[in-house]
C-alpha cells in the first residue's frame, strides 16, 4: 500500500507540485490583504479574494473534465457540460489582471509598495489559474480530435475570453448573469456585439494577443525541459555510456 502511495506520488509529482504552490500562493493572498485590513481598518482589496475564488472555478472544472476524459464514455456525455460551465467562468481568471488599475486609486491606508505586492501576487495568480485550466482543456481537445483542433480551440478562447472580460470590466456582467438570466444576458450582450466601439475592439484585440504571450511564452518553457531531457538521452556521451552494457549483454 505505501509503495503504491509512494509510486503514484513520483508519477504525479509536478501537478501535486502545481496544485499546492496554487493554493499556497492562494492562501498568501488572503493572509496579505487580511494584513492590511487589520493595519488600516478599511476593507481594501477584499474583493480580490473573491475574484481569486471564481478564477479557482475554471480551474477545478478543467481538472475535472480532464481527470474523467481519459474514458470515451465521459468525453461525449459529462464533458460538454463540464466545458460550457468553464467557458462560462474562465473569464474571470485573466479578468484578475485588469485587477491592477485599482493601484491607481491611491490612498494613504497602507503603503504604495505594499498595494503592489498585494495586487500583482493576486492577478498574477488569477492569470495562473487560468492558463493552467486552459492547457488542459486544450489536452482534451488535442487528444480527442487532433492537435490542430487544440490550437484552434486556444486561439478562439483567447479571443472569447477577451471579450468576456471587457463585458465584466466594463458593461458589469459577470458569469453568474449569464446563469440566473440568461435570455436579459443574452440580449444585453447581443447589444454591445451589435453596436461595437473602438474601445471593445481595442481591448479586445489587445487582450487576446497578450494573453496569448503569456500562454504560449508558459507553453513553451514548460516543454523546454522535455526537450533537454531528450537530447540528454540522444547524447553521444550518453550512448557511449549504454555501449559498454550492451556489449556485456552480447
Amino acid at each position: 500500500m505505501f509503495n503504491k502511495l509512494r509510486n503514484s506520488f513520483i508519477r504525479n509529482r509536478y501537478s501535486i507540485a502545481v496544485f499546492a504552490l496554487l493554493n499556497l500562493a492562494c492562501a498568501l493572498c488572503i493572509a496579505l490583504v487580511a494584513a492590511r485590513i487589520a493595519y488600516s481598518e478599511t476593507p481594501g482589496h477584499l474583493g480580490l479574494i473573491w475574484n481569486l475564488f471564481l478564477a479557482w472555478i475554471p480551474f477545478m472544472l478543467a481538472y475535472i473534465a480532464h481527470a474523467i476524459s481519459w474514458r470515451r464514455i465521459w468525453l461525449y456525455l459529462v464533458i460538454p457540460i463540464v466545458a460550457l460551465l468553464w467557458l462560462i467562468f474562465f473569464p474571470n481568471a485573466p479578468y484578475m489582471l485588469t485587477d491592477l488599475q485599482d493601484l491607481t486609486r491611491t490612498t494613504n491606508d497602507a503603503p504604495l509598495w505594499y498595494d503592489v505586492l498585494i495586487v500583482v501576487w493576486c492577478t498574477w495568480t488569477g492569470m495562473l489559474l487560468g492558463v493552467i485550466s486552459l492547457y488542459l482543456m486544450q489536452d482534451i481537445i488535442h487528444r480527442a480530435f487532433s492537435r490542430s483542433a487544440g490550437w484552434i480551440f486556444v486561439f478562439t478562447i483567447s479571443a472569447l475570453s477577451s471579450f468576456g472580460i471587457y463585458i465584466g470590466r466594463f458593461v458589469r456582467l459577470n458569469s453568474w448573469n449569464i446563469l440566473l438570466n440568461p435570455a436579459e444576458t443574452a440580449m444585453e450582450i447581443l447589444g454591445v456585439v451589435i453596436d461595437p466601439s473602438m474601445r471593445l475592439a481595442a481591448f479586445t484585440i489587445l487582450y487576446t494577443f497578450f494573453f496569448l504571450f503569456v500562454y504560449l511564452l508558459l507553453y513553451s518553457f514548460s516543454h523546454l525541459l522535455q526537450e533537454q531531457n531528450i537530447k540528454a538521452q540522444d547524447s553521444p556521451e550518453q550512448m557511449a555510456a549504454t555501449q559498454p552494457s550492451n556489449a556485456q549483454q552480447e
